[in-house]
C-alpha cells in the first residue's frame, strides 16, 4: 500500500499501543506456566500474533477476551519432542532469539523460519555458545534448524549484542534441572530490556539476581506460575507522537508509565536537548529503536545532531543507519552516515518528496511524522509496513487530522 499526505499539523489526544517488548514476554512466562494467565491491554500486532503462534507449537493454548488474552500454558514441557517442532516467527527479531534457547530447554530444538530480513539477522552469541555445548547449528536456504538440549551451567556473551539473547536466556534456563550463571563479558547495553525481562519472571515466580562482581545474573531452577497483567503503553510507539510534538503539532498522550523501565522512555530528555538551539550529542546504545523518530526531529533543529553507537540498527527490518538517511534526503534533508551512527544538519524546511518505507515500520512512521513539517506532499511506498508493530497508526493519525490518502 502506497499513501500520499497532505502537510497537516496534528491536534488531540492519543494513547500509544501496548508495548510490544513487554507483551513478548508476558506471552512466553505465561505459555510457559502450569495454569491459565489473563494478560489485558495487548495489542495483535504482527509481531506478538508471531510470538502465540510459537508458543502454540510448544503446547499452549490462548483465547481472545473482551479485554485482552487468556493463555492456557504448557506447564511441565521439559520433554523431547517426537519431531522437532516448527516455529514461523514471521519478521519478530524477538520471537527468534528468545524461543531459540527455550526450545532447547523444552525439548530438544526446533526448526525456525522467517520472513523479510528475519533469517539474514546475526545470530552469532548463539552459535558460538551452543556449538560449544554439542548442540547442532544449521542454516540453510532462510531456515534455521537448531537441535540438542540446553544444559545448566556458565553462559558468556559479550554486552554489546543485542538484549534478546540474555533475555532468550534469562527466559529458558529457569526450565532447568540446575543453577546457570549468565555473564555479560563487556558492558552490558540496553539494561532496560533486561530489566523488563527479571520484572517479568518475578511475577512469574522465577528467581533471578544481578551480581555486580560477576557482571552477570544468577538463573534458578523454577516453575513458572500463571499471573494477571496488563501491558503498559509503548514508549517506543510513543516516541513518534513525541516528535509530532516537537515538530509543531499539539497532541496529549495519555497511557504512559513514568516508572516504566522500557528503555525508549529516555525519548521525553532527549525531545528537551533537541528543542535547543546547537550542536547535540546522542547516545543510542541503550535505546536504539529511537533513531527514526529523533531524527526527524534533528532534521529541521537549528543546530547538528550527532547519533551514535548505533552500529546494531544495521541489522534491523532494514539498515536503519542508511534508510533513515536515504528518507531524511529525500525529504529535502541533510544528513551524512557513519559506520555506527549519523549526523543531521537541521534545515529550516523540508520540501517533501517520496520516501521507500523499505519494509520497516519505524522507517514509514517516521516519514509520515516528519510530513507533518513538510511544504509539500509526501509519499510512501509500502505503508502497510505499520502492522508490524502499530496495526492502528494509520488510524490514529487521521484521528489527529492527518490527511492521508491511499494511492
Amino acid at each position: 500500500m502506497d499513501v500520499r499526505i497532505h502537510p497537516r499539523r496534528l491536534s488531540g489526544v492519543v494513547t500509544p499501543p501496548p508495548s510490544k517488548s513487554l507483551a513478548h514476554r508476558l506471552v512466553i512466562a505465561a505459555a510457559l506456566a502450569a495454569g491459565s494467565s489473563t494478560i489485558k491491554n495487548l495489542a495483535f500486532s504482527q509481531d506478538i500474533e508471531a510470538t502465540l503462534r510459537c508458543m502454540q507449537a510448544l503446547g499452549a493454548f490462548w483465547e481472545t477476551t473482551e479485554d485482552g488474552l487468556r493463555v492456557t500454558g504448557a506447564g511441565d514441557i521439559r520433554q523431547p519432542f517426537g519431531n522437532l517442532p516448527r516455529f514461523d516467527c514471521g519478521e519478530s527479531g524477538s520471537t527468534l532469539r528468545f524461543l531459540i534457547p527455550i526450545s532447547m530447554a523444552a525439548g530438544q530444538g526446533g526448526v525456525f523460519t522467517g520472513r523479510g530480513r528475519l533469517m539474514e539477522r546475526p545470530q552469532q552469541p548463539y552459535m558460538d555458545l551452543f556449538q560449544q555445548r554439542g548442540i547442532a547449528w544449521e542454516q540453510r536456504d532462510g531456515v534455521l534448524t537448531v537441535q540438542g538440549q540446553l544444559a545448566p551451567g556458565e553462559y558468556r556473551l559479550p554486552g554489546n549484542v543485542s538484549s534478546q539473547f540474555f533475555t532468550g536466556l534469562l527466559m529458558a534456563l529457569p526450565l532447568l534441572d540446575g543453577p546457570s550463571i549468565i555473564v555479560s563479558t563487556t558492558a552490558l547495553e540496553s539494561a532496560s530490556y533486561v530489566s523488563m525481562t527479571m520484572g517479568v519472571l518475578e511475577r512469574c515466580g522465577i528467581r533471578v539476581r544481578y551480581s555486580p562482581q560477576l557482571n552477570g545474573f544468577g538463573v534458578t531452577p523454577g516453575v513458572y506460575c500463571p499471573f494477571e497483567a496488563a501491558v503498559e503503553a509503548d514508549w517506543s510507539q510513543a516516541a513518534f507522537w513525541y516528535a509530532a510534538i516537537t515538530l509543531g503539532s499539539s497532541l496529549r498522550l495519555r497511557g504512559l508509565s513514568g516508572q516504566s523501565s522500557q528503555g525508549d522512555a529516555a525519548v521525553v530528555s532527549h525531545c528537551k536537548r533537541l528543542s535547543q538551539d546547537g550542536t547535540v550529542s546522542i547516545d543510542l546504545s541503550d535505546c536504539p529503536d529511537l533513531l527514526p523518530p529523533l531524527a526527524v526531529m534533528a532534521a529541521v533543529r537549528r543546530g547538528t545532531t550527532h547519533f551514535t553507537h548505533a552500529a546494531r540498527l544495521r541489522l534491523k527490518e532494514s539498515d536503519r543507519l542508511s534508510t533513515v538517511s536515504q528518507m531524511l534526503k529525500a525529504l529535502g534533508g541533510a544528513v551524512s552516515e557513519e559506520a555506527e551512527g549519523l549526523t543531521v544538519y537541521g534545515v529550516s524546511t523540508l520540501p517533501g518528496g517520496a520516501v521507500d518505507g523499505a519494509n520497516d515500520h519505524r522507517i514509514v512512521m517516521a516519514a509520515a511524522i516528519a510530513a507533518t513539517r513538510c511544504q509539500g506532499p509526501v509519499t510512501i511506498r509500502g505503508a502497510e509496513a505499520v502492522k508490524k508493530s502499530y496495526p492502528n497508526f494509520w488510524r490514529d493519525y487521521e484521528t489527529l487530522g492527518g490527511d492521508v490518502r491511499v494511492l
